[in-house]
């Protein structure tokens, strides 16, 4: 298969990655901070023995997960040979031997589940069409289990889901989510929230959150302004007006990182990757 060159005769990879954001300081590199970008980086730069810079489709926060994270790298075209074993194992794909490799280089946290060629236009970033959320709570009079306890955030308080439920549909469809995001400068808090909906089972309440993006701290905002509704501490419609504000409301707090895990990013068809990129690229406005 011909090398897809990314310019500067580098070669684009596209990396699934997964990881229990407990004890990492969210994915971006910080100074003097454990963080997944930065493991990884890491482990990469040590493979290639040439620095290398991995980009992501969403930097989550400190202490969220990750079951479908989606990231991309460019390593330089006289780099690529040193991802290849001396002898491949029959049947093996073309980075299942890199594959291997990282798993003894990065820590136990973090895994990089599978490595393919990015195919012609792909930014793990703006080529994306959405990004999937998931955020899990236990209502448990015991909290959680200890298996769980580093994924789902205890809840002693009774939820009434279908109030959250009726609150979630008046805030579907594109808005400015300002009401919902940390500030960025020169970010955009304008979003396509296409799915936002409880689901019960026993003791465990579960969100299911997509849109196109989602600004800093969006989906932890989202489920905290809606356990305010499901303690019935607000009324359904409270959430509407929230959506008329320009920053961010001090009326509720984002809900506890513990419960969030990035699950899945979807994309076009490779034909429609740089396309996409080009669209996503624009500063959006309502």
């Amino acid at each position: 298969m011909p090398a897809i060159d990314s310019g500067g005769g580098h070669v684009r990879l596209r990396l699934d990655i997964a990881y229990d954001g407990t004890e990492f300081a969210g994915w971006a590199v910080q100074a003097g901070q454990r963080t997944v970008a930065g493991v990884i980086d890491e482990a990469l730069t040590t493979v290639f023995r040439t620095p290398v810079v991995t980009r992501t489709a969403g930097r989550t926060d400190t202490g969220v997960h990750a079951t479908g994270q989606v990231a991309h790298v460019d390593v330089p075209a006289d780099a690529l040979p040193h991802a290849y074993p001396r002898t491949a194992r029959p049947g093996d794909s073309e980075f299942l031997p890199l594959v291997r490799r990282l798993a003894r280089f990065l820590p136990a946290d973090v895994r990089v589940r599978e490595i393919t060629r990015a195919p012609a236009g792909f930014d793990a970033r703006f080529s994306a069409l959405r990004r999937h959320y998931v955020y899990r709570l236990s209502t448990a009079p015991y909290g959680v289990e200890p298996q769980e306890a580093r994924f789902v955030t205890p809840w002693s308080r009774p939820l009434d889901v279908e109030a959250m439920t009726a609150a979630s549909q008046e805030l579907l469809g594109l808005h400015d989510f300002a009401a919902f995001c940390r500030y960025r400068a020169g970010a955009t808090t304008i979003r396509d929230l296409q799915r936002l909906e409880w689901v019960r089972d026993g003791h465990y309440v579960t969100a299911y959150v997509t849109a196109d993006a989602f600004c800093w701290n969006m989906v932890r905002s989202l489920v905290g302004a809606l356990l305010k509704v499901g303690e019935g501490r607000r009324e359904t419609d409270w959430t509407a007006t929230l959506l008329s504000a320009t920053s961010r409301s001090s009326d509720f707090a984002a809900a506890p990182a513990r419960g969030l895990t990035l699950v899945r990013v979807d994309y076009p068809p490779d034909d429609q990757m740089a396309s996409r990129t080009a669209v996503t690229r624009d500063l959006r406005t309502l």
